[in-house]
C-alpha cells in the first residue's frame, strides 16, 4: 500500500490522478501505455475503488487518458494531429497522390485517415455563410455537404461544407456522397472553381451536445472551430466550410509570407 504523508490534504482520488499524472508527464506512463486497473490501484493506495474510478475520471476530463471498451484505460498520444495550412491546398500534391487535403495530412503524419459523407442537402445558407459566399443573406440556397473525418479510426472533426447552387449545377458536388479521385477541390476545378487563394478564422469555444457525442469528447475539452472560404483565381467565393475539431487532438500549423 502506498503511504502519504500525513499533512497531504488532498483527497485520495485526487493523490491519486495526481500520481498518475506525474507519471505520464516523466514518461513513465509512455503515449499507449495501459494504465493500472481500478482493483490495483485500490489496492495500491488502499482505497475504494470507486475512488481510484473517480481518479482516472479526474484524468479524463483533462484529456490525458482514452477508456477502451473491454480493454482498460490508456495514455492518450499526445502529438495532435496538424493542420497544415500552408500546403494542404496544393494542386501538385492533389495530383500527386489523389488524395483530398485532409488525406494527405493524415498519410503524412504516419496516421491512417478515413472520411464518411454523411448527408448531401439543400437549404438556405445560414448568414455568416451568405456573408462571406456574398449572398443574399435569408434568400440564398446552398448545397450543405456534411463530413466526418478521422484518423486511426477516432473521430477527429466535422466538417460542413457549403457551396452556392449556381456553382454545384448538376455536377457531383451537388448529390454525390463519393467525389472520386482529387475529392472536393477536384470537382470545383472541372466546374472553372480552381482553388487559389483561402481566408481562415479561427476561433474556440465548448462544444455542443451533439458535437460531443458524435466526437467522443471527454467532458471539459474545448473545440477549435475554423471557418474556412475558398477563392478562385478571380478571387471569387465559391465554398466555405465551417470545421469542428477537437481541441486535444488537433493543431494549427501555418506559414505563410508577411506583407509590407
Amino acid at each position: 500500500m502506498k503511504q502519504e504523508p500525513e499533512s497531504d490534504k488532498r483527497l485520495p482520488s485526487r493523490r491519486i490522478a495526481d500520481d498518475l499524472r506525474a507519471s505520464i508527464e516523466r514518461g513513465d506512463l509512455a503515449s499507449g501505455a495501459k494504465l493500472p486497473s481500478e482493483r490495483d490501484l485500490a489496492a495500491q493506495y488502499g482505497t475504494a475503488r470507486n475512488t481510484a474510478r473517480e481518479a482516472i475520471s479526474i484524468l479524463q476530463g483533462e484529456g490525458l487518458v482514452v477508456a477502451q471498451h473491454g480493454r482498460g484505460v490508456f495514455v492518450r498520444p499526445q502529438q495532435p494531429l496538424m493542420r497544415l495550412g500552408s500546403n494542404r491546398y496544393s494542386r501538385r500534391l492533389r495530383g500527386e497522390t489523389g488524395l483530398s487535403p485532409f488525406r494527405i495530412e493524415v498519410t503524412k503524419q504516419g496516421r491512417t485517415p478515413k472520411t464518411e459523407c454523411r448527408s448531401v442537402t439543400k437549404e438556405q445558407a445560414p448568414e455568416d455563410v451568405a456573408e462571406r459566399l456574398g449572398l443574399d443573406s435569408g434568400n440564398a440556397t446552398v448545397v450543405r455537404r456534411e463530413n466526418w473525418y478521422f484518423a486511426d479510426d477516432e473521430p477527429v472533426q466535422v466538417g460542413v461544407t457549403y457551396i452556392p447552387v449556381e456553382v454545384a449545377g448538376d455536377s457531383p458536388l451537388a448529390s454525390a456522397k463519393t467525389l472520386g479521385k482529387g475529392s472536393i477541390y477536384a470537382r470545383f476545378e472541372e466546374l472553372g472553381y480552381p482553388i487559389a487563394r483561402i481566408r481562415e478564422e479561427i476561433s474556440a469555444r465548448m462544444p455542443n451536445p451533439d458535437e460531443m457525442a458524435g466526437l467522443g469528447m471527454p467532458p471539459g475539452v474545448p473545440v477549435i472551430e475554423v471557418l474556412h472560404t475558398g477563392f478562385d483565381e478571380q478571387r471569387r467565393p465559391f465554398e466555405v466550410t465551417r470545421f469542428v475539431m477537437r481541441g486535444d487532438l488537433n493543431g494549427l500549423d501555418y506559414d505563410m509570407p508577411v506583407e509590407d
